[in-house]
């Protein structure tokens, strides 16, 4: 009934006497319903909105996907991280007086020590408990050091440090060989020593060796190594070496595409000798790159050489964007390094992140993940690994004594 007198009410004309003057005549007189239309849906839900996806930043984008993803690389990337807080409050400790730092100064050095910002110190130190430890000193003051364990394998380490001195001094002759004009500034070693095995006073024992080094202090305090003699045994890359026993494996390690049309009707085989031509000779990254011009082949074939050989220096055959980025001068690389290493998938592989990756070289790795030919420096961060994540001591352990001759926990 109620419906029926509104559809009468809205059929029925409006009497003259009830019409509003309208100052206006040519425009027309809009009515104007007396009931609300607030219950009707216009809008669609948030609930039924279709979501968009959130695009992926350089920081947090993968660089690899399906199907060439290699798990087994990308999960050492994973444990890098993971060991961040171990590895650098290590590393901040050992130079300490004493090995000691204060714990509310701790917790003022995130970026220092790798943990995250905002959280407590105390609670990445309760991770490692065989390595860190708290104490109260005289001062009423907790005190953050290393524990007994530690303290020997700190020692240990020394002694592989000392053992493989030759070796370290070797390969930062090398470096400089490979540098322009021969010179790198010793800040640049001193910040990538834990990629090659070096010293921490390393800075020092340069000294030690007048006839390889040369410590040079420029106008504004900055102290750049230079090489004093070139040795010829040394300019000899590991793709050099590796072509006397596997010829064929070193050919198809690069590859450089000619350029060509379909009209010329080449097969697979016919394509793969024709990049092979373009491809060899390699350029030895012992010679003076930065002489090439930029962007030839033969500047980047010997810029592709020189991060294959400083990837083959390092103590796991890898680099992170931050160590490359450091030797951009010395070795004549561009801004589209990230590029030329992702065009040659059959040597080089790239993991993590757009903007934080890190190179492998693949051949170093077995389908494992597990690095083929271990640097002492390298069977002693496993073994540290495996201590810094224990939680109480295991079964088969009568000291830490036993565990610091290097016994496997049991499992």
């Amino acid at each position: 009934m109620a419906l029926w007198r509104l559809a009468h009410i809205l059929r029925t004309p409006i009497s003259s006497s009830s019409k509003t003057q309208n100052p206006n005549p040519n425009h027309t007189l809009l009515f104007t319903s007396p009931f609300s239309t607030s219950f009707l849906i216009t809008k669609t839900p948030h609930k039924f909105k279709k979501r968009r996806k959130k695009q992926d930043s350089p920081r947090t984008k993968p660089v690899q996907t399906q199907p060439n993803l290699l798990p087994h690389l990308e999960r050492i990337v994973t444990r890098d991280a993971h060991f961040r807080f171990l590895t650098k409050t290590k590393d901040y400790l050992s130079k300490q007086p004493h090995r000691v730092l204060r714990l509310d100064d701790a917790g003022k050095l995130h970026r220092e020590l790798g943990f995250p910002r905002g959280r407590k110190v105390s609670k990445s130190l309760q991770r490692h408990p065989f390595i860190f430890e708290t104490y109260r000193h005289d001062d009423n003051r907790l005190w953050i050091g290393f524990t007994e364990l530690m303290e020997e394998l700190m020692e240990e380490e020394k002694a592989v440090m000392e053992a493989m001195e030759a070796d370290r001094v070797n390969k930062v002759r090398k470096l400089l060989m490979m540098s322009a004009n021969k010179r790198i500034p010793l800040s640049k070693i001193y910040h990538c020593r834990l990629l090659f095995g070096i010293s921490e006073d390393f800075r020092d024992r340069v000294a030690k060796y007048p006839d390889y080094f040369r410590v040079v202090v420029e106008e504004d305090g900055k102290r750049v190594l230079e090489l004093v003699k070139w040795d010829p045994l040394l300019a000899v890359s590991s793709l050099e070496r590796e072509f006397v026993v596997d010829e064929d494996k070193v050919k198809k390690a690069f590859r450089f595409p000619v350029k060509h049309g379909k009209e010329l009707g080449l097969d697979e085989e016919d394509s793969r000798k024709l990049n092979l031509l373009n491809s060899l000779p390699l350029v030895s990254p012992y010679s003076d790159g930065s002489r090439l011009d930029l962007w030839t082949l033969e500047a980047e074939k010997y810029r592709v050489g020189v991060l294959h050989e400083f990837l083959s220096l390092t103590l796991e055959k890898r680099a992170s964007i931050h160590h490359i980025v450091e030797f951009k001068e010395e070795f004549s690389l561009t801004k589209h390094t990230y590029q030329m290493l992702f065009k040659q998938p059959r040597t080089f592989y790239l993991a993590g992140t757009e903007m934080n990756w890190v190179v492998f070289l693949k051949d170093a790795y077995d389908q494992n993940g597990v690095l083929i030919d271990k640097d002492p420096q390298v069977e002693f961060n496993e073994k540290l690994y495996k201590y810094a994540e224990m939680q109480e001591m295991e079964p088969g352990y009568a000291s830490s004594q036993e565990l610091i001759r290097g016994n496997t926990p049991c499992q």
